[in-house]
């Protein structure tokens, strides 16, 4: 893929007010410019203007352009490439953790990755880091242990929920390692082996697996094509009477649905006369992409009764591996006790970073949903004029596309994509019980030019499984 150029004007913008730093000119010139790679405002892959331009268009020596952009190649955030200049990087390279969904140790550089629905990182995540480092000295005469987490991001998450009308004190939240680790928290607290737990098909599949791994039994309710089929789960929690339920409520993964309220309402009080301790995920509620008025937290239906569970993983990044817990006061002190066979806290330095960002999210987020909102609408276009045969519904939020083929080939189209270049997860990972082999996830957190060439190493896999004819010739793929 050719390297994106960034004019000398752009870059003078993004630059700002540089100069009057502490040292030599072209050390401050280096730093700002890491900074605005690393933290995301210059894209990895970006082709800086020639030391030439951005001499003149900064008024500056050209020695002191020539000596910064040689401190970037030397720690790794600038390379040269014959034909494209100096090209921005990341200093190491980051490989996704690619577990079952790949073969083992399998390289994605220079493939289309359709696997992870999560995003790179939001830009101010490097400023939030420096701010954080500040804070850190008033923490270190401590243990560093904090099986509740820190007090601070604590208030700013039980005041975030106040703020949606669900009361809530700094008490009730319980900070852990990921949204991950909070669900097997929470199902460790309110199970035993052997009990039912009642889940969506299709669902997050690593959530299926805590569970398992918690030696419950998974009961899966299958999704409508409209959304959540409400009297069959009715049904269901009647007929199984499952001691605890984990499902999505805000722009369900994989299907992208939003539970209305009246719906959340009805469900809430199943699940209450079932005695039925619901453990919500709402780790995609800020991802509302067309402007629209999110429904309540579903844990106002039934405050006493339901564990919600939140993260920034999608939202500002997934690196900082920081989720947390909204739990019924009553239930504090069994989750806290079901956590310290597991972990003994989150990390301190991530949690501060995470208090910071959370203080931003009104100045951070409304961006990340704008690039996500052009990104699903590339990606469907994309889909819709190579794949037509593919059926989707336009999600209104969160992060991927679930399409329907018109045949049961997930499982084979996988394998042929990779050979094309592209990454794919059969629907059949997102079925408890298996099945949906005529489903596809394909998540929308790659760049639109991305996607689109994505998309069409998926037509031309798919057309040679079904003999379909190609929606474009001439085009070979390496």
């Amino acid at each position: 893929m050719q390297a994106r150029y960034l004019p000398a004007s752009t870059l003078t913008g993004l630059l700002g007010e540089w100069t009057g730093g502490p040292g030599p000119a072209y050390r401050v010139l280096a730093e700002r410019l890491r900074l605005l790679i690393a933290d995301g405002r210059i894209m990895p892959g970006s082709r800086l203007p020639s030391e030439r331009e951005l001499t003149e268009a900064l008024g500056v020596s050209r020695t002191t352009v020539a000596s910064a952009y040689r401190e970037l190649r030397d720690s790794g955030y600038l390379t040269s490439r014959r034909g494209s200049g100096s090209v921005t990087a990341l200093p190491s390279k980051v490989e996704p953790e690619l577990g079952r969904h790949h073969a083992p140790g399998i390289d994605t550089e220079g493939l289309y990755d359709f696997t992870c629905a999560a995003p790179s990182a939001v830009p101010g995540i490097s400023t939030a880091v420096a701010s954080a480092a500040l804070e850190l000295p008033l923490h270190l005469a401590t243990p560093g242990y904090h099986p509740q987490g820190l007090p601070v991001l604590r208030a700013e998450i039980a005041a975030a929920y106040c703020e949606r009308g669900l009361p809530t004190t700094a008490d009730q939240i319980i900070v852990t390692a990921g949204a991950l680790a909070a669900t097997s928290i929470a199902v460790r607290a309110t199970t035993q082996i052997g009990d039912r737990v009642l889940t969506e098909s299709p669902t997050h599949p690593n959530s299926v697996d805590a569970i398992r791994r918690s030696g419950c039994r998974v009961v899966a309710v299958p999704m409508s094509p409209g959304g959540w089929d409400l009297p069959l789960l009715e049904a269901t929690i009647r007929q199984t009477a499952p001691r605890a339920a984990w499902l999505v409520a805000d722009f369900q993964n994989p299907t992208g649905f939003l539970m209305p309220a009246a719906d959340r309402q009805r469900l809430a009080r199943a699940f209450a006369r079932a005695r039925t301790t619901a453990i919500v995920d709402e780790t995609l509620f800020e991802l509302s992409l067309d402007g629209q008025e999110m429904p309540p937290p579903f844990a106002l239906y039934d405050p006493d009764g339901v564990i919600t569970v939140g993260s920034v993983s999608k939202s500002f990044w997934g690196g900082l591996r920081i989720g947390w817990m909204r739990v019924p006061a009553a239930l504090v002190a069994r989750v806290l006790d079901a956590r310290a066979s597991l972990d003994l806290g989150a990390p301190v330095l991530e949690q501060l970073v995470v208090a910071d960002l959370l203080r931003k999210r009104s100045t951070l987020l409304p961006e990340r949903r704008a690039s996500l909102a052009r990104r699903r609408d590339a990606l469907a276009a994309a889909v819709a004029s190579e794949l037509p045969s593919w059926k989707f519904r336009l999600p209104a939020g969160g992060l991927s596309l679930w399409c329907e083929l018109p045949e049961p080939v997930g499982s084979s189209l996988v394998g042929v994509a990779q050979r094309n270049g592209a990454l794919l997860v059969a629907g059949s990972r997102f079925s408890p019980d298996g099945g949906l082999e005529s489903f596809i996830r394909l998540p929308f957190t790659l760049e639109e030019d991305a996607l689109r060439d994505g998309v069409h190493r998926l037509a031309v896999s798919y057309n040679s499984l079904t003999d379909a004819p190609a929606r474009r010739t001439g085009v070979m793929i390496a």
